[in-house]
């Protein structure tokens, strides 16, 4: 019977048939629960080799902030475009829950000299190529070159995945053609998806790790295309992201068994989730039963 490797569900990973999926906490939230981008639960992350995900935005001085939006209004107690933000500037901000500090990149190096081995953070770049530039790639080498935890660093923009890969290329690096690969199934089908997404493996930005959004995987595993499969063919990791159970107390709905057995039968390297123990848990008690 498959189950997962830890006596308590951590939400970590989970090993069905012989595959091991890691559970990413997305946003920094092992439980939706959670505040945004918490530094307290990042260290418990870091202590229990926990895979996680942060978003970072290019500040006014080449640095970068913890935050997912382009605007400070959404996630802050700021006003304006991070981009013509200083550090300066950023210093006096709360995040709206909690009231906590901004994690600033600098922060963020300081956090990471010593980790659990197994702990693996991505670097989610909101901003693209042009808005970071060379400056923003010379900040990541200067803060990030020889941190003792594990970085994958991933975006939508080829160019600045390619930079990186250029500047630190003993990082890990991860692309997201999500957005291109829906964009083109709609227009041409699944075989320009399949097309595109063989290209985006065997070129310039040279990835570890493919982040694909969980419903393109499923819709054209239907259509016969295994774009999990194909990344592995091509030695690339795959992560599928958000799923997150509605009801973490109830655990998987039927619909959402449904998907997360059709999922996990694919063998994705990682699952994003807001919810990663409850998944783990309702995991457990769904192939026990």
């Amino acid at each position: 019977m498959p189950m997962t490797k830890l006596l308590d569900a951590q939400g970590l990973e989970i090993l069905h048939e012989g595959h091991r999926t890691r559970l990413k906490w997305h946003r920094l939230r092992k439980r939706f629960a959670d505040p945004l981008f918490s530094a307290e639960v990042m260290a418990e992350g870091f202590a229990a080799g926990a895979s996680m995900e942060l978003d970072l935005r290019v500040r006014a001085d080449g640095g970068f902030v913890v935050l997912h939006d382009e605007e400070l209004e959404g996630e802050t107690t700021g006003h304006g475009p991070i981009v013509k933000k200083s550090v300066a500037d950023l210093r006096d901000i709360r995040m709206k829950q909690g009231g906590r500090p901004l994690i600033l990149s600098e922060d963020l190096a300081a956090m990471m000299q010593s980790t659990h081995p197994a702990a693996l953070l991505q670097f989610d770049m909101k901003d693209d190529y042009e808005a970071i530039g060379a400056g923003g790639i010379e900040h990541l080498a200067e803060h990030f070159r020889d941190i003792a935890a594990s970085v994958i660093i991933s975006g939508g923009s080829l160019d600045l995945i390619v930079a990186v890969r250029q500047k630190l290329p003993h990082l890990l690096r991860g692309i997201d053609p999500t957005d291109k690969l829906y964009d083109l199934w709609r227009a041409s089908g699944w075989k320009a998806v399949e097309i595109a997404l063989r290209a985006d493996l065997s070129g310039p930005t040279e990835p570890d790790t493919v982040y694909l959004h969980w419903p393109l995987i499923l819709d054209a595993a239907r259509e016969g295309l295994d774009m999990i499969a194909l990344c592995h063919d091509h030695g690339r990791r795959v992560d599928a992201w958000t799923f997150t159970l509605k009801n973490a107390e109830a655990g998987f709905s039927e619909e959402e068994w449904l998907n997360f057995r059709a999922l996990m039968a694919l063998k994705p390297d990682q699952i994003t989730t807001d919810e990663a123990p409850a998944t783990e848990r309702a995991w457990r008690r769904r192939v026990a039963s």
